[in-house]
């Protein structure tokens, strides 16, 4: 179900849009004319995917999925740090509501905040959000300054900025506390080529806190006690 790339953005407009919602829509019921009984009835997706906000990086399309299989985070340049309520709060939800059994944090290669964040430039209020992925640079400047070529240089820190991510996911509570229940959850590095299509799997996989450091594990949550009531002089008789 997925699009075709047969115009140029000059050719959208608002009022194309609503009509194309209505010719999807027609076009969806004719191939299969309970999709949206079946879509309207819960979802249940075993994946969340944390990617970038590109227009060209759409994670059903690319990973050949339908609606409803897929729930998707997205921010610019696909940064995953602590500080970030929206992106803990979708995590929160996907792990302890939705029980998915994946995430998947995606990256691209040609990715437009991972170069803005190696240049001088100031662009506006998104530099503070680009100083994270500058802090992942510092982490990693040795390897990376020695990469003469600036395209390989850019599409090195893409990977270092999905692995930073896949590492600061399992620094969280929340998935921690998953694996301390026992239950299955994988994280996953990707990074996805415009240029050929394919997807690029890191291996970074990690399904629990055995290989990080001492520091960065949580002792799991303990449940407060609760004392029995002062006994009345009725209950003493």
């Amino acid at each position: 179900m997925c699009a075709k790339l047969e115009s140029h953005n000059h050719d959208i407009t608002y009022e194309g849009l609503l009509q194309g919602n209505k010719d999807w829509v027609a076009k969806t019921l004719a191939e299969d004319p309970t999709f949206f009984d079946r879509l309207s009835a819960g979802q249940k997706p075993p994946i969340l995917w944390i990617g970038c906000s590109d227009s060209r990086v759409p994670a059903n399309q690319i990973t050949n999925t339908n609606p409803g299989d897929i729930f998707v985070h997205r921010n610019i340049a696909n940064v995953v740090v602590h500080t970030d309520m929206n992106m803990l709060s979708v995590l929160d939800y996907a792990v302890n509501v939705l029980e998915v059994e994946h995430v998947i944090v995606c990256g691209h290669y040609g990715c437009g905040g991972v170069a803005a964040a190696l240049s001088n430039k100031q662009f506006g209020i998104i530099d503070n959000w680009l100083r994270n992925i500058k802090d992942t640079y510092r982490l990693h400047y040795h390897e990376l300054d020695r990469i003469s070529d600036d395209k390989k240089r850019t599409d090195r820190l893409v990977e270092l900025n999905v692995i930073e991510g896949v590492f600061n996911l399992t620094k969280t509570s929340i998935v921690q506390n998953r694996w301390g229940n026992g239950k299955k959850l994988g994280i996953h590095g990707w990074v996805y080529s415009l240029e050929t299509g394919l997807i690029k799997d890191l291996g970074v996989t990690t399904e629990s806190n055995d290989h990080i450091s001492a520091v960065f594990k949580m002792d799991g949550l303990t449940k407060p006690k609760v004392e029995a009531p002062a006994k009345t002089p009725v209950d003493q008789k």
